[in-house]
């Protein structure tokens, strides 16, 4: 069996020359000249210590201008140079015989590399993370496995699920076809649930997303993490875990209250999942109905939402329209008319104004008297269901227990 090294090494162009390391000015000279000294280190037997020194310079260096100012004011060359940094870094941890942290560590630094860079030589940290992960799946299968089997379920406490008065249920129909979606539903914006759309998908059947099956195509992914129960809390922030280290703290873990300084929601919730580890992508499709849109695939954004019972997303409205795909677990959702924003007492922050100050289910009603008179309309939604959730509507979630859920924003 071909080494670790000499696999990765294949990706990689054949040699120094066919190596194109390509900058604007914006981009030192300096800079430009480490990149292309580790390059060279690549191609030569440099001592892995010299390899590791140059590559962790490159690093920080890049990794300083992309954490100044905004991100949206980070220059993409910068963002190359990272990505660079994470690829020069990942061949020095893999040269020779690397041990099993090695691997995991170049896995990270990848992850890193996909998460905080940009794309280089046709994405070639992609290419090489499932080399890695492969290296890391074999190294494992002959490992007791029977805990990970025993947890393939999460135990939560019965969930607090609200009776659904079927005056305000939201309305649900079985696969309608284009022209009847579009007609009774898009064109009004009015909330529908879709029956037996993503049935055909195989995270729903040949690969039925489980604790299990998260562990096993991304278990050593390096993910962003939001900690607090909704991101209005004071203590909310976001953090770098693994998706294992995520599911022991936050879905397993009984005692995650106390020993998580009170903080004891985690929710893994990101547009870049799906591009990160394309096993994952494949497990779905995109709904038919998206193509009511006026953009193509590429303008649909993404999101994985996979959190643990009690997880809330305060009341807010999103730009674009919206299908929520249930996968796993259940969440009770509310939703409200933008017609009705007046009584729903939205931030004044620009930065907040699309998020409401009343907390749903325990209004505060002296503060928020308005907020009782608004009408709006309610669900469960269970595996298998889609929620369509017109642009601008508001809409509050609280996760029943174990879930994980895909949306799609589309315009």
């Amino acid at each position: 069996m071909a080494s670790l090294w000499s696999k990765i090494s294949a990706s990689l162009p054949v040699n120094e020359e066919q190596f194109q390391l390509q900058f604007s000015d914006k981009v030192e000279s300096s800079v430009v000249e480490m990149l292309r000294r580790s390059r060279q280190q690549l191609y030569s037997d440099t001592t892995s210590t010299s390899r590791t020194l140059n590559a962790q310079i490159i690093l920080d260096i890049s990794w300083e201008r992309l954490n100044t100012g905004t991100w949206r004011d980070v220059d993409k060359e910068w963002r190359r140079v990272y990505s660079y940094g994470c690829l020069f870094k990942v061949a020095s941890l893999c040269r020779g015989s690397p041990s099993e942290d090695e691997i995991l560590q170049a896995v990270r630094t990848c992850d890193m590399g996909l998460l905080m860079g940009a794309a280089i030589m046709e994405n070639i940290l992609q290419d090489i993370v499932k080399i890695l992960q492969s290296e890391v799946r074999r190294s494992s299968r002959g490992e007791d496995e029977c805990e990970h089997m025993q947890v393939k379920r999460a135990r939560t406490a019965d969930p607090h699920v609200p009776s659904i008065n079927e005056e305000l249920a939201v309305p649900r129909i079985k696969c309608p076809s284009l022209e009847s979606f579009s007609t009774n539903y898009l064109l009004p914006l009015k909330p529908v649930i879709l029956e037996g759309i993503i049935n055909h998908w195989p995270a729903l059947n040949t690969h039925p997303w489980s604790i299990d099956y998260l562990r096993s195509v991304a278990g050593c992914r390096t993910v962003p993490v939001e900690v607090g129960s909704r991101y209005t809390d004071e203590d909310w922030s976001q953090t770098l875990l693994t998706v294992n280290e995520f599911i022991d703290r936050y879905i397993l873990n009984k005692n995650r209250i106390s020993q998580d300084g009170g903080k004891g929601v985690g929710y893994l919730a990101q547009h870049q999942l799906f591009d990160q580890i394309p096993e994952l992508k494949e497990d779905i499709c995109i709904p038919d109905y998206c193509c009511l849109g006026e953009g193509d695939e590429d303008h649909i954004t993404i999101n994985a939402w996979f959190g643990p019972a009690g997880t809330v997303s305060p009341l807010h409205q999103d730009p674009q329209q919206n299908f929520l795909a249930q996968v796993v677990g259940s969440k009770y959702i509310r939703l409200y008319s933008p017609e009705d924003t007046d009584k729903l007492y939205p931030h004044e922050s620009q930065l907040l104004h699309n998020t409401s100050q009343v907390e749903v289910e325990n209004p505060d009603t002296q503060r928020f008297p308005e907020f009782a008179k608004a009408p709006y309309l309610e669900c469960v939604l269970q595996p298998g269901d889609v929620l369509f959730i017109p642009v601008k509507h508001w809409h509050y979630v609280r996760s029943l227990e174990v879930s994980f859920s895909v949306s799609f924003w589309w315009s």
